[in-house]
């Protein structure tokens, strides 16, 4: 038996955004077909550990991830993501920093692309912490970007993304703010990559046509987004049972009678549909789900395993 062993270097020279969201796709497409066995995560100190499993039936492999959060340290996520086969003695043991926010990542793209309009250039981040890099880097994988606009309470923080980012934007317009409610004005997708526990902006500061992405709010304590967008919005979602448990966004709304558990699409259904409509506003709720980190996972057994 030989374990591979691999660190977010390694990872991230192996696996494209493009192919990190092909895969995710494919594995909530499949997950909507019922070829995966996902209990829901198990949250230890109120979510400060995490552990995240997956079966998936057909190709007999299996995937799990443990990790911890502390936002008060760099990386604020550390763990594991270990993958097995049935048919093959040899392992493999990824980074979970590196994983968690590469699928991440590749889940809003994923989802940017199903429901954002086709001409959507101008991108805010409402966040400039690990997630945010790669939540760029998905949204400009699917619809090219021509301005983005980096939101942190910290200026120094924000205008160090954007600085970073620059080699990977040429001919963008790169700019940092500190005020979410301005820098969502004129945007056309939104990403919101925070810890918050109350809502980034009133949902009237958002233009009339807008995709937004919530990430960031992971446990039913924390909340991105307010009850009125949801309400006014088609909103799909990773997976409904994680998200009646974990989401603060849409627990709240529930509560407050927002929105009803019948108005929530998953994304593996809306990607399986013939034919859908969607209105001018839409929203991408995930707390993640161990499908995304399979999908990396797996494409990382490939590359890697012999």
């Amino acid at each position: 038996m030989q374990t591979t062993t691999l660190d977010e270097r390694a990872i991230r020279e192996a696996v494209t955004m493009t192919e990190a969201i092909d895969a995710v796709r494919r594995g909530f497409i499949d997950l909507a077909r019922g070829e995966f066995e996902m209990p829901t995560r198990t949250a230890l100190r109120n979510g400060q550990f995490l552990v995240m499993s997956a079966h998936h039936r057909s190709t007999a492999s299996a995937m799990i991830k443990t990790l911890s959060v502390n936002f008060e340290r760099k990386p604020a996520i550390s763990g594991t993501v270990v993958w097995s086969e049935i048919g093959r003695l040899d392992h493999l043991v990824a980074d979970a920093g590196a994983v968690t926010t590469l699928r991440t990542g590749a889940a809003v793209g994923v989802a940017t692309d199903l429901l954002a309009a086709p001409e959507a250039a101008r991108l805010t981040v409402i966040g400039a912490g690990g997630q945010a890099p790669d939540q760029v880097r998905a949204v400009h994988a699917v619809r090219p970007l021509r301005r983005l606009t980096v939101v942190d309470t910290d200026e120094r923080r924000a205008h160090a993304l954007v600085d970073g980012l620059a080699p990977e934007l040429a001919g963008v317009e790169l700019r940092a703010a500190t005020d979410p409610e301005s820098a969502v004005r004129e945007a056309e997708i939104v990403c919101c990559a925070t810890n918050a526990t109350s809502p980034l902006f009133p949902e009237s500061a958002l233009p009339a046509h807008v995709h937004v992405n919530a990430i960031g709010a992971y446990r039913p304590t924390m909340r991105e987004l307010p009850d009125e967008l949801l309400a006014t919005s088609t909103v799909v979602v990773d997976e409904m049972q994680a998200i009646l448990e974990e989401s603060g966004e849409i627990i709240h709304a529930l509560e407050a009678g927002a929105i009803t558990q019948d108005a929530l699409t998953e994304l593996g259904a809306a990607l399986t549909a013939t034919s859908a409509e969607y209105g001018k506003r839409t929203v991408f709720k995930t707390v993640g789900v161990a499908v995304q980190d399979w999908a990396i996972a797996h494409l990382l057994a490939d590359k890697f395993l012999p």
